[in-house]
């Protein structure tokens, strides 16, 4: 296996598998046990199921990752920290208003430049710990698709890149 061509055609073919077996695998299941004896993926769960597995996984996980980044603000984390006044009268459409709105680049060129810290937070931690707690994909810049700043936060004028 020493010609050049072929290395790189089976390097390329054992990428494309990996990335394919990652991909096959969501959305993944990660509700309560469904009538099948099979946990649920956040689509079939209905809404209370959603309630409680937000309580009880992703504000958790979400509270961890603001406690540790700003102890003294994130002290208590409840539902209004992303949906705003709504939460309590059960109002959780994502994305909100609530949050502030953000460039619509792709890339957040004008988040970095203002808030680099907070920016690359959310897109290292937050972004990939609440799509795991959410059985979803996290954002692809390729496809423009899954869980990322956009699922929550508004664009400029309005929702963005299919949420």
């Amino acid at each position: 296996m020493s010609h050049p061509h072929l290395k790189i055609i089976v390097s390329s073919t054992v990428a494309l598998l990996a990335a394919l077996v990652v991909w096959s695998c969501y959305p993944k299941q990660v509700g309560p046990v469904g009538p099948d004896g099979k946990k649920l993926t956040w689509v079939e769960m209905n809404k209370e199921q959603r309630k409680v597995h937000m309580r009880s996984v992703v504000l958790p996980r979400a509270a961890v990752i603001f406690g540790e980044w700003r102890p003294e603000r994130f002290a208590t984390v409840d539902c209004t920290l992303c949906h705003g006044q709504g939460a309590p009268a059960g109002m959780f459409d994502m994305p909100t208003d609530h949050l502030p709105r953000l460039s619509g680049e792709v890339l957040l060129g004008p988040e970095f430049e203002k808030h680099p810290d907070t920016t690359r937070l959310k897109l290292k931690r937050l972004v990939p710990e609440i799509s795991d707690a959410l059985g979803v994909k996290s954002f692809s810049l390729i496809t423009r698709r899954g869980f990322g700043c956009y699922s929550c936060h508004l664009g400029p004028t309005g929702p963005l890149f299919g949420n």
